[in-house]
């Protein structure tokens, strides 16, 4: 059985007084993909955000490898962390630069820095792009280059907003299959948000159900695919309960 390298505790998020949010309890297993599924303003993102220390829970706690996440500085949390978003938020420079923008803040030596980011521009199928302006690239191309800068730092944590949501269907399929190649290679921890079913059950070892803020069930993919809890997640995962 895998251990946990995250866990959350009664996590609430209230906005003008109202709760969006919340997630008595759930455990991310270290090594393997968990999908946090729901449709648009389930909580999805808002979950994300506040693992990733960008959102401020109402209450709650965030543990990271059994340690209380808020004990140490946002800066050193965050530099454990890898996350993709929805939008590829690229800066207008090489490829290259891109992917190397969070090893150079880290004062990583140029050299290890070369070597790691060519690594992961082969591995995602863009070495070719290397020199390329960011600016000039595809939906699926600058996708992958928010990728490679995300494992290039090799994160405990990868955190994935919808990364697939933007593009259009072939290019989707293609690079929703590298992915999940990489995944499975690395065994990165990986929390994965996404409104598709398919994406979910391609990627995740682990589900978790949001429904307007609520978690409502969580466990074993097949399992929660094949028995969901109440007609309401049934109707979501297009099953009979």
């Amino acid at each position: 059985m895998p251990t946990d390298l995250l866990e959350i505790r009664d996590l609430q998020m209230q906005r003008g007084g109202k709760p969006v949010l919340h997630i008595p309890a759930l455990k991310i297993p270290q090594g393997q993909v968990t999908a946090i599924l729901g449709p648009n303003g389930s909580g999805k993102s808002t979950l994300l955000l506040s693992v990733a220390r960008l959102l401020r829970p109402s209450s709650g706690e965030i543990l990271f490898n059994g340690q209380a996440a808020h004990h140490e500085s946002d800066t050193s949390f965050r530099r454990r962390i890898g996350l993709v978003m929805q939008a590829p938020l690229l800066l207008d420079a090489s490829v290259f630069d891109n992917v190397i923008t969070g090893l150079r803040f880290r004062g990583t030596p140029h050299s290890e820095m070369t070597r790691r980011a060519d690594a992961w521009l082969a591995k995602l199928g863009i070495a070719h792009l290397r020199k390329r302006r960011a600016t000039t690239l595809s939906g699926g191309e600058a996708q992958r280059v928010s990728l490679a800068r995300a494992f290039v730092l090799e994160p405990e944590l990868l955190l994935l907003d919808e990364p697939f949501s933007g593009l259009d269907a072939p290019t989707r399929a293609r690079l929703l299959g590298d992915l999940r190649i990489l995944l499975a290679e690395t065994r990165t921890t990986t929390l994965f948000v996404t409104h598709d079913m398919t994406e979910a059950q391609q990627l995740a070892a682990q589900v978790a159900i949001l429904l307007e803020g609520r978690l409502r069930q969580v466990g074993e993919a097949r399992q929660v695919f094949n028995h969901p809890a109440d007609p309401q997640v049934a109707e979501l995962l297009g099953r009979a309960t």
